[in-house]
C-alpha cells in the first residue's frame, strides 16, 4: 500500500509515546504533556476535598467557640417573638387576675362590714329593746305589788300597813298614805272590816328614763259584821306615777282613773 503524503494545509498533530508531538507537514517539536484545567466551579476532589473539608470543619468549630451559628441564630430569633408574645399575655393575665382578686376583697370586706353595721345595729335595737322591756316589767311588777298591799288588810294587820306599804312610796305620797291610813284604821279595826284587793290588769302608760306612769286596775271587795258580811265590791282603776330610786321603781304619786260601785243593795 502507498504512504499518503500528508497534506500541507493540516496542522493536526500525532503524539509519540515519547510524548514527542509532530506536526503534520513535516515538523515535530516535544510538547509537555499538560493536565487539563478544572473549572472553578468543579467540586473539589481527594487531599483538596479533605483540606476543604477540613477548614470548612475548623471554620465551623471556630463560630461555635464564639457561640454564633447563623441557623440557631435566626431560629432563635424567630422563637423569641412568640415566647416575648407569650410572656406579655401571661403578664396581662396575671395582672387582670390580680386586680380581680383585689376588687373581690374589696367587695367582701364590704360586703363584711355592712354586715356587721347591719349586725351592730340590729343587736343594739335588740337589746334595747329587752332592756326596755325588762323596765315595763319591773315597772308592772311594782305596780301590782303595790296597789296590792296598799288596799289589803284585816283588822289584825291594819295597824302594821303603813310599815308595809312604805317599801313601795316614795316622797310626799309616802307621808300623804301614813296620814289617810292613820285616820281610817281605828274606824275600820272597830267595824272588823277586811279588805282585799284583786289586780286584774296592769300597764305601763309611759316611760321615760328614770320616769313611769302605770295603770293597774283592780277588784276590791270588803265585807264587815255590821252588814251581815255582804260583800261590798268595787272596780278600781289607778294610775300611779313612779321614779326610779338606786335602782328601785318607787311610787310618787296615784289617782283614780275608773270607779265602779257593783255592791248590792239591800
Amino acid at each position: 500500500m502507498e504512504d499518503q503524503q500528508p497534506d500541507p494545509d493540516d496542522v493536526t498533530t500525532e503524539h509519540d509515546q515519547d510524548g514527542t508531538q509532530r506536526v503534520a507537514g513535516g515538523g515535530a517539536r516535544r510538547v509537555r504533556n499538560r493536565r487539563p484545567q478544572r473549572s472553578p466551579s468543579a467540586t473539589p476532589r481527594g487531599k483538596r476535598q479533605r483540606r476543604a473539608s477540613g477548614s470548612g470543619t475548623t471554620a465551623l468549630l471556630e463560630h461555635e467557640g464564639d457561640d454564633y451559628s447563623p441557623a440557631t441564630t435566626t431560629e432563635t430569633g424567630a422563637d423569641d417573638v412568640p415566647s416575648a408574645d407569650t410572656s406579655d399575655e401571661q403578664g396581662t393575665a396575671r395582672s387582670r387576675f390580680n386586680r380581680w382578686q383585689i376588687a373581690l376583697v374589696a367587695v367582701a370586706t364590704a360586703v363584711f362590714v355592712g354586715s356587721l353595721t347591719f349586725a351592730g345595729a340590729g343587736l343594739h335595737a335588740y337589746l334595747a329593746d329587752r332592756a326596755e322591756a325588762s323596765t315595763r316589767t319591773e315597772v308592772v311588777r311594782t305596780a301590782v305589788a303595790a296597789v296590792t298591799t296598799l288596799w289589803t288588810y284585816t283588822p289584825e294587820t291594819i295597824d302594821t300597813l303603813a310599815d308595809r306599804a312604805r317599801q313601795y312610796l316614795s316622797g310626799d305620797f309616802g307621808a300623804q298614805y301614813r296620814k289617810f291610813l292613820a285616820a281610817a284604821a281605828a274606824p275600820n279595826k272597830q267595824a272588823q272590816v277586811t279588805d282585799s284587793t284583786e289586780v286584774v290588769g296592769a300597764g305601763v302608760e309611759s316611760l321615760n328614763g328614770s320616769d313611769a306612769v302605770a295603770i293597774v286596775f283592780t277588784n276590791t271587795t270588803a265585807t264587815s259584821p255590821l252588814t251581815k258580811n255582804v260583800p261590798s265590791l268595787k272596780y278600781v282603776g289607778y294610775r300611779l306615777t313612779m321614779t326610779q330610786e338606786s335602782s328601785r321603781w318607787l311610787v310618787t304619786g296615784m289617782s283614780t282613773v275608773s270607779f265602779t260601785d257593783l255592791t248590792p243593795q239591800l
